[in-house]
C-alpha cells in the first residue's frame, strides 16, 4: 500500500532550486535508502514528508492518520528533560493518561468515595475508560519497549534520571534515535542513524530495522548498513529523484546501466537533431534559390517538430570528487614496524598485555576492537608518542608516518581554511588554493573559518594535509567518518592504489571489506590475526560459535548468564528465596554491565585527551566496577547451580 505519494514537487531555498520536479512513492513495508551528495536535498525531502516544511509546487500526499517518527534536530525542550522523559517522549500522551489513572485511583481510595456508592461507581466507570485507553495505547508494554531499545543502543539505564542537557552530543543523538525507535511509528525517517554507534550498536540496529513492521526512509553514508537493511534506493541528483528497487550494491550496478543507456539515447538524439537541422538548412537554401514556397513550409514543419522534441539530458558519467593523490616520497624497508611483548598499564588496569604484531611494507590491515580496548593507545605506542611499560616497538628503515586521529583539536579555530592550510603546509597562497581545489574547497569556501566547517569538510581538510606530507605508513583512525559516499569512494580508490603500508581503525564495514587483506582484533590486551576482510572475520566468529554450541561428550555445561527481565528456571528443589535472589542479582549484573560500557567509552575519550592523571582515576573506577561484577556473577552461579 502506498503511504506517501510525491508528484513533481519543487522546493526552493531562497532563490536556490533544491528539488526540481521529483516524483517518488513510499509503500508501507519498504526500507528505503535515501542517498545523494551533500547538499542534494535529502534532509529537505525528509522535512517535507514530516510536515516541517511545505512544497512550493507539485503534490505531496500522505496517507491519512499516518504516524511519522522524525526529529531533524534535538528540540530545545529536551534540554530540560531527563533521559527517561526523552526516551518516553513518543508516549507523552500515554503519560498524561497514566496521571489520569493515578488521580482516579486516589479519588476512589478517598473516604468520600467510600461513603458514597454512586460516586464510587462513577469513578470506577471513568477509570475503566481511561485504563482501556492506556492499555490500547501500549501503556503496559511501554517500559519494556524503552528498556529493549536502550539496551540495544547501549544507553545506560542508570542514567535514566540524569539531565538530558548534561550529556555529550553523541549520547544525545543515540537517545533521540532511541526515542523514535521505541514508539515504532508507521513511517520512520532516520537521518544518519549509525553516527555515534559502534559495531555492536550498528548490528543491533540493522536487526531491529530488518524486523521492523513499518516503513523506513534512511539517510546514511554507511553503505554496508544500506546494503543490509535497504530494499529500495532513492538517489537525489541535480534536483531529481531516481528510484532503484534493490539494495546498495544493486543500485550501483543499475545506475551504471542507466547512465550507459541514457548516454546512448543522448548520442542518438544528438545525431537526429543534427540531421534535422541540416535538412532545415538545405530546404531553406533550395527554397531561396528556386522561390518554391513548399520548401519553406517543409522546413518550418521540421523546425516545429525539432522544438517539440524533448531533449535527453546528457548524463554526467563521472562527477568531480576529492582527489586524494597518495604518493609516498620514499618507500620504507620491508619491516615497517615490529612490536613484541608490549604491555601498557594505566593505574592497575592492563590495557595491552604482551601484544605482538609485525607490519610489513605494502600491507593493508584494519584494527578492530571494542571501545576502550586500547586501539588508540596502540597507535600512540607505534608512533613513539607514549612508551610501553614492557616489551619493544621497533620502527624499520626510512619509515615516514602519516597519522589521522579520529578527533583533532585545532589551536585557533577562527583561522580560515586557507590560513590553516598555508600555515600547516608551509605554502604560498597560490599553491595552497590550487591544492585545496582538489579537495573541493573552491572560491569563498577557502575563507570559511575552521569553526564553521562541517564534519565532512574538516575530514577532507585534514586528509589534504596528510596527503601533502607524502608518508609511506598511514595510521588512520576512522578515516571515513563524516565523508559522503563520493569522498569515501575516492579515498578508498586512493588507498587501494597506495604503494605504502596502511594500518586503520574503522567501523565502516564496506571500507574494511574493500581495503583490508588482514584484520587484527585487539581483545583483552592481545592481538589476534585473521586473514581476509570483515566478512571473512565475521565468518570465523560464526564458525567458532557453531563449534561452541556443539555438546562435548562428558563435558559439563557452562552456566549461561541470563539477560535482563528473564527468569531463572529453578529446579524442583530450589527454594523460592533463592529464585528471587537470582532475579535480583540478574538486575544488578545488567546494571553493572551497562556502567562498564559507559566507563569504557569515557576511558577512550580521556585517552584521546591525553590527561594521564584523569585517565588513571577513570581506570581505578572501572576496576572497582569490574570487581563488583565478578563478585555478583560468582554469587549468581552459586545460587543457580
Amino acid at each position: 500500500m502506498i503511504i506517501v505519494n510525491v508528484q513533481n514537487i519543487k522546493k526552493y531555498h531562497a532563490a536556490n532550486l533544491v528539488l526540481d520536479g521529483i516524483t517518488l512513492q513510499l509503500k508501507d513495508d519498504e526500507k528505503v535508502g535515501l542517498i545523494g551528495r551533500n547538499g542534494s536535498g535529502k534532509s529537505t525531502l525528509l522535512r517535507l514528508i514530516s510536515g516541517h516544511e511545505k512544497v512550493d509546487e507539485g503534490m505531496l500526499a500522505i496517507q491519512k492518520d499516518l504516524q511519522i517518527g522524525y526529529l531533524p534536530q534535538i528540540p530545545a525542550e529536551f534540554e530540560e528533560l531527563s533521559v527517561y522523559e526523552v526516551l518516553s517522549y513518543g508516549y507523552r500522551q500515554l503519560m498524561v493518561t497514566k496521571q489520569e489513572m493515578l488521580a482516579l485511583e486516589q479519588q476512589m481510595s478517598s473516604a468520600e468515595a467510600a461513603a458514597n456508592p454512586e460516586m464510587l461507581d462513577r469513578l470506577l466507570q471513568a477509570y475503566a475508560v481511561v485504563q482501556d485507553r492506556f492499555e490500547q495505547g501500549g501503556g503496559y508494554e511501554m517500559d519494556t519497549a524503552i528498556d529493549q531499545v536502550a539496551n540495544g543502543l547501549q544507553i545506560d539505564q542508570s542514567n535514566y534520571q540524569r539531565s538530558f542537557g548534561s550529556l555529550s552530543g553523541g549520547e544525545k543523538t543515540r537517545i533521540v534515535l532511541a526515542s523514535q525507535l521505541v514508539v515504532r511509528p508507521d513511517l520512520l525517517l532516520l537521518d544518519e542513524p549509525t553516527n555515534h554507534l559502534d559495531l555492536k550498536g550498528i548490528e543491533w540496529l540493522e536487526q531491529f530495522l530488518q524486523r521492523y513492521e513499518g516503513a523506513c526512509v534512511i539517510v546514511s553514508h554507511d553503505r554496508y548498513f544500506l546494503n543490509t537493511v535497504g530494499t529500495k534506493m532513492i538517489e537525489l541528483e541535480d534536483g531529481e529523484a531516481f528510484t532503484y528497487h534493490t539494495n546498495y550494491n544493486g543500485y550501483l550496478k543499475e545506475k551504471e546501466e542507466r547512465l550507459l543507456q541514457q548516454f546512448a539515447q543522448f548520442q542518438e538524439q544528438q545525431k537526429t537533431m543534427k540531421k534535422m537541422k541540416e535538412t532545415i538548412r538545405q530546404l531553406e537554401e533550395w527554397g531561396g534559390i528556386g522561390g518554391n514556397e513548399k520548401f519553406f513550409k517543409r522546413a518550418a514543419s521540421i523546425r516545429k517538430a525539432l522544438e517539440k522534441l524533448e531533449a535527453v539530458k546528457r548524463p554526467v558519467m563521472e562527477r568531480r570528487s576529492a582527489d586524494f593523490e597518495l604518493n609516498p616520497l620514499d618507500r620504507s624497508g620491508r619491516k615497517v614496524i615490529t612490536f613484541e611483548g608490549v604491555t601498557k598499564k594505566f593505574g592497575e588496569k592492563m590495557i595491552l598485555n604482551g601484544a605482538e604484531g609485525n607490519l610489513l611494507y605494502g600491507e593493508k590491515i584494519v584494527l578492530l576492537g571494542d571501545n576502550g580496548s586500547g586501539k588508540t593507545t596502540l597507535f600512540k605506542l607505534l608512533q613513539g608518542m607514549i612508551t610501553p611499560d614492557a616489551g619493544v616497538v621497533v620502527q624499520g628503515a626510512r619509515v615516514e608516518i602519516g597519522y589521522l586521529a579520529q578527533q583533532e583539536l585545532v589551536k585557533d579555530n577562527k583561522l580560515t581554511v586557507l590560513e590553516h592550510f598555508k600555515s600547516e603546509g608551509n605554502l604560498e597562497e597560490g599553491e595552497a588554493r590550487n591544492m585545496l581545489a582538489k579537495y573541493l574547497f573552491y572560491g569563498a569556501d577557502v575563507f570559511k573559518p575552521l569553526q564553521m566547517l562541517s564534519g565532512g569538510e574538516w575530514s577532507r581538510l585534514r586528509l589534504a594535509l596528510l596527503v601533502m606530507r607524502k608518508p609511506n605508513l598511514l595510521l588512520l583512525d576512522e578515516p571515513t567518518n563524516h565523508l559522503d559516499m563520493a569522498s569515501r569512494e575516492a579515498l578508498e580508490e586512493a588507498l587501494e592504489d597506495f604503494p605504502g603500508t596502511i594500518l586503520a581503525i574503522s567501523h565502516d564495514r564496506y571500507f574494511i571489506n574493500r581495503l583490508a587483506k588482514c584484520v587484527w582484533e585487539l581483545k583483552q590486551g592481545t592481538i589476534s590475526t585473521y586473514l581476509g576482510n570483515y566478512d571473512d572475520f565475521k565468518e570465523h566468529y560464526r564458525d567458532r560459535a557453531s563449534e561452541d554450541c556443539m555438546p562435548v561428550s562428558g563435558a559439563p555445561r557452562k552456566p549461561v548468564r541470563q539477560q535482563r527481565n528473564t527468569k531463572v528456571v529453578a529446579s524442583s528443589t530450589a527454594s523460592l528465596t533463592n529464585e528471587r535472589r537470582c532475579e535480583k542479582l540478574e538486575l544488578e549484573i545488567a546494571a553493572l554491565e551497562e556502567k562498564l560500557t559507559i566507563s569504557d567509552a569515557d576511558l577512550q575519550h580521556v585517552d584521546q585527551i591525553g590527561d594521564a592523571a584523569l585517565l588513571e582515576s577513570k581506570w581505578l573506577e572501572r576496576e572497582e566496577l569490574q570487581s563488583q561484577l565478578d563478585t555478583l556473577i560468582a554469587l549468581w552461579m552459586e545460587l543457580s547451580s
